[in-house]
């Protein structure tokens, strides 16, 4: 281990703990003792129940459903941990709420996923720890050092080894955005890209105008980066099978799954779709249809990189 800092400290905040066990136990170590819990008047309470002084400490924490609280968990642990001097705070945020949030639609519109990038600095982050940000560019919007890690090569990896590629297959962006990332999904199978091109007339709406490329008799994979609603998704499915495709599979990073989604998905032309444990999916919304891989593997590679201050982009330059 280096030998600047004492050691790695894993916390956990409430968002995703059994993440946190997972790359804790990679790591060959315990998550350290914390209490993340609420006062009677629902304000965040923070307990740090063991010595960080000149550690190299890990929170880990999603900014899930329910955001609000989650984010403002993180933060107060981060400031908690601050105060205890420890010797460097790395916020690992799986999945980054209001990243959607990251430019003016119209006239006096937030922007809030830069405001959240300051809030994380301002509490006391030195570095983020990130995975599939809805676009690379909210990286500048942080001035502390971002790392951002890929969900591609890990669903990828799954259809490989599952021997799901070959000719019957084809990789579906489900719009202009996840074009690239849909790209290295075909690249890294072999296979060919279709594009749907779509409008939101809007929020969580979306209304499909064409599909780019050949789908007719083809199993099509569509690529996003975050399942919310699941509008999008549905609708793009039974496109695709109206166009001839003769089934249609999904994958994401994200499972946010809000509102109807669940029954979106139940209903839909969807055969399966694969998302990562980026957000713990509760009981109620594991039905047959969905297959959670984990991203445990890749965060503790990523903090032991960190750790050791070697390169990140390196795990995926080697997979490449």
């Amino acid at each position: 281990m280096n030998g600047r800092r004492k050691e790695i400290k894993i916390f956990a905040g409430n968002a995703n703990p059994q993440l946190a066990g997972l790359i804790a136990k990679n790591l060959g170590i315990e998550i350290s003792k914390s209490h993340v819990g609420r006062f009677s008047d629902g304000e965040c309470m923070i307990d740090i129940n063991t010595s960080v002084r000149g550690d190299d400490v890990y929170i880990i924490q999603s900014t899930s459903h329910p955001v609000n609280d989650h984010l403002m968990e993180l933060l107060i642990m981060i400031d908690a941990l601050k105060r205890a001097s420890a010797g460097r705070i790395t916020a690992v945020i799986p999945y980054f709420g209001y990243a959607r949030q990251d430019r003016k639609s119209k006239a006096r519109d937030p922007i809030s996923a830069k405001l959240v990038a300051n809030l994380l600095t301002e509490a006391g982050a030195n570095r983020i720890l990130t995975m599939d940000l809805h676009v690379p560019q909210l990286e500048g919007f942080f001035d502390i050092p971002v790392d951002h890690l890929q969900g591609v090569p890990i669903l990828a990896e799954y259809f490989l080894n599952n021997e799901m590629t070959g000719e019957e297959y084809v990789a579906v962006s489900p719009d202009i955005g996840s074009v690239a990332r849909a790209r290295n999904f075909a690249r890294r199978l072999d296979i060919p890209i279709a594009i749907i091109d779509k409008r939101r007339p809007q929020a969580n709406c979306c209304e499909i105008l064409n599909i780019v490329g050949d789908v007719e008799g083809k199993r099509a994979i569509l690529v996003d980066d975050l399942v919310d609603t699941a509008g999008t998704l549905t609708n793009a499915a039974t496109q695709l099978i109206n166009l001839g495709a003769k089934e249609v599979i999904a994958c994401c990073t994200h499972s946010v799954l809000s509102g109807k989604a669940i029954s979106n998905i139940e209903n839909s032309a969807i055969s399966k779709l694969y998302c990562l444990d980026t957000i713990q999916l509760p009981e109620e919304k594991q039905i047959d249809k969905i297959k959670v891989l984990s991203v445990d593997k890749i965060f503790m590679m990523a903090i032991e990189r960190i750790y050791n201050d070697n390169s990140v982009s390196a795990l995926f330059d080697e997979k490449s």
